[in-house]
């Protein structure tokens, strides 16, 4: 699925935000805890606007995460209530902007409006979408055992299992391995 490129950097940036909840494995902690934390996250994932890097900016940020995440947790069709909420609650009025290299694109809060609620509203547009066309099929939890970090299948036949937080995948292949010869061996 080819989403256009700044939905596709939404999608990414909404994923890993998500992802620094301590929720993706039983000895995962909070990686979203201080400014380091934040200044990691907004280095990977730029975004235009005003950035104050203070406690309040961080406990923002924070506080949207639980927000996010219930995008991985609904269908297609429980989620247009969910953003078309984070939409009005970020006060959403797109707009066409052209800028550092980018091509046209949208922009549907002020450039002064806080960070959290422009990472909020962007995750709503990119979230619209994915719905829009018909890919919610692709808005994914990890498959392995023992995570439940989240990600977007940007691949081209649809067959990612596996998040890219903690090499689930090489995991659960060696587990499915090792079942495999102990099988054979028994």
């Amino acid at each position: 699925m080819v989403f256009i490129h700044d939905t596709e950097l939404s999608l990414r940036a909404t994923a890993a935000l998500v992802n620094t909840l301590p929720l993706t494995s039983a000895d995962a902690a909070d990686t979203l805890t201080d400014g380091d934390d934040l200044d990691a996250f907004l280095t990977e994932f730029a975004f235009t606007g005003a950035i104050v890097r203070d406690d309040a900016e961080l406990q923002a940020m924070r506080g949207i995460r639980s927000r996010l995440r219930e995008l991985w947790e609904l269908d297609r069709d429980s989620a247009v209530p969910h953003v078309n909420a984070m939409l009005r609650d970020g006060r959403a009025q797109p707009q066409l902007v052209i800028h550092d290299g980018y091509d046209w694109h949208i922009h549907a809060t002020p450039d002064d409006a806080p960070l959290a609620t422009r990472v909020l509203v962007e995750a709503g547009m990119a979230f619209v979408d994915v719905i829009r066309a018909d890919a919610y099929d692709r808005v994914r939890i990890c498959s392995a055992d023992d995570c439940a970090a989240v990600y977007v299948d940007f691949s081209k036949n649809g067959s990612k299992r596996y998040c890219d937080t903690g090499n689930c995948g090489n995991r659960m292949n060696v587990n499915a391995y090792r079942r495999r010869k102990a099988r054979e061996t028994a």
